[in-house]
């Protein structure tokens, strides 16, 4: 048996308006090379200038996981050779990061919690993009200098599934905050993972393998468990230390592999120098201040609505997860929903039938409409099964919860005389069962319940049909 050894090394870039050491704009999807300048270009004697709004976000970030921040931090060269770094070097920082030992908590379904340490989260500049088309390749330096806080993990990860669900909360954090729209697709929130496996009970950091780039929660997943597959056959096989070596790997989306790209640097290889350029980074009281004014993260939202509405800790770490998740349904609340009805109708009715990647904040029935979608079942103007038709309507129709009630035919019979009528010719037409009944029977009035609602074509009030033949068949 095995133990997986997962580290997590997450670089965001911080949603500042210009780069981290320069007044170009961090804008994305511009026209390739047109958001640069002598200092994101590095041509000869120009200086960078630390951008300060840089520093406050990662202040604030240090605050939402329980951090450390460095009063005094330095930046440093990492020196190595791409074309996407003019330089020759990154400036980032090594020795003293503005954030150190820090942590956050996982959720799991049966209510239980895991910590994970965070080593340090640190500031560096983003490189490039390398652009590769057939037969040659080109560089766009847009990218290039823009504000990335690199948040780098314990190895306290266990699993690919425990991998991803600390991946989603840091999002969340960061979203929480708004210092990053942590977009995936973009590459505002990219992904390297160091894995490695030992013998379980064993204590020993055996050869790490790095996979890099990884920019999907699914494909995430997907490299981890076929990474540890693959070290542990070869463990299995008494190959370990041949094909299991300290390297760089990438991700082969097509054929669900990792490959080697690369051998993996040790710290030393990237020669770390402090930056004779940039003094070191001296934070202000006010600075400190400005980085504590922090919204209410996901896991107090959690508590708070736990503690304010009655919900289910695992369904209020779902509407957590994500700040506009948790937006939506304070907002249902806010507009007369009662909150568990709001969690089933958006997390598991409304969230099922958005596709392709599209968050509530962009679904077609938006907060007011699902609310009041809620509170015509729990007024009884229609039943928990033709809301479904309904929301269906809705995700397709740009109309109104009573004009969809409407166009359908959907809205309840709740009109008692209607009801005793619809009763009662139920009842006359099935003398027999009702004789079968009163003799003990007792499973028949599911049956009579059934046909009324048949005859009403669903549109029957079902609590009202229950009071209604019980009084009859009772009485």
């Amino acid at each position: 048996m095995f133990e997986v050894v997962i580290g997590l090394e997450v670089h965001i870039q911080l949603n500042t308006k210009t780069k981290i050491f320069c007044s170009c704009a961090t804008s994305f999807g511009d026209k390739p090379n047109t958001n640069v300048c002598p200092v994101c270009l590095a041509l000869p004697g120009a200086l960078p200038v630390l951008n300060k709004e840089a520093i406050i976000k990662a202040i604030s970030f240090g605050n939402a996981i329980n951090a450390t921040i460095h009063k005094r931090s330095i930046f440093n060269r990492k020196n190595y050779f791409y074309p996407d770094l003019p330089k020759g070097y990154q400036i980032s920082q090594f020795e003293i990061p503005i954030v150190e030992n820090g942590e956050l908590y996982i959720d799991f379904e049966d209510g239980s919690s895991k910590r994970v340490g965070i080593t340090r989260a640190h500031l560096e500049e983003d490189a490039g993009k390398n652009l590769h088309d057939n037969n040659f390749s080109q560089v766009d330096l847009n990218r290039a200098g823009t504000p990335l806080l690199e948040i780098v993990s314990e190895p306290d990860i266990r699993s690919s599934d425990e991998a991803v669900k600390y991946l989603k909360k840091l999002h969340s954090i960061v979203r929480y905050l708004d210092i990053s729209d942590a977009n995936m697709q973009e590459g505002s929130f990219r992904c390297d993972v160091n894995v490695s496996i030992r013998p379980k009970g064993d204590d020993k950091l055996y050869t790490r393998v790095e996979i890099k780039n990884l920019n999907s929660f699914k494909f995430i997943q997907k490299a981890i468990e076929y990474e540890v597959n693959r070290q542990i056959e070869a463990w299995e096989d008494g190959v370990y230390e041949d094909e299991v070596v300290q390297e760089t790997r990438l991700f082969n989306i097509p054929t669900g592999e990792t490959r080697s790209m690369r051998g993996k640097e040790d710290s030393a290889e990237y020669r770390y120098f402090p930056d004779p350029d940039l003094l070191p980074v001296i934070v202000s009281d006010k600075m400190l201040q400005d980085g504590k004014n922090i919204p209410e993260l996901p896991d107090q939202k959690k508590d708070r609505l736990v503690k304010e509405y009655g919900i289910k800790e695992y369904d209020a770490s779902v509407i957590t997860s994500s700040v506009e998740m948790a937006n939506f349904f304070e907002k249902m609340i806010q507009q007369g929903a009662s909150a568990k009805n709001s969690v089933i109708w958006l997390s598991v009715e409304l969230l099922g039938r958005l596709k392709g990647g599209v968050g509530v904040e962009n679904s077609p029935v938006n907060a007011i409409k699902l609310a009041s979608l809620v509170k015509r079942i729990e007024d009884s103007t229609i039943s928990a099964k033709a809301a479904k038709e309904v929301l269906d309507h809705l995700m397709l129709n740009d109309i109104s919860v009573d004009e969809a009630i409407d166009e359908l035919g959907l809205k309840q019979m709740s009109d008692e005389s209607e009801l005793i009528k619809l009763v009662d010719q139920i009842l006359d037409t099935n003398l027999e069962k009702v004789e079968e009944y009163k003799n003990g029977k007792d499973k028949l009035f599911g049956f009579f319940v059934g046909q009324v609602m048949k005859a009403s074509q669903g549109r029957a009030n079902p609590a009202k049909v229950n009071e209604i033949l019980k009084k009859r068949l009772i009485g």
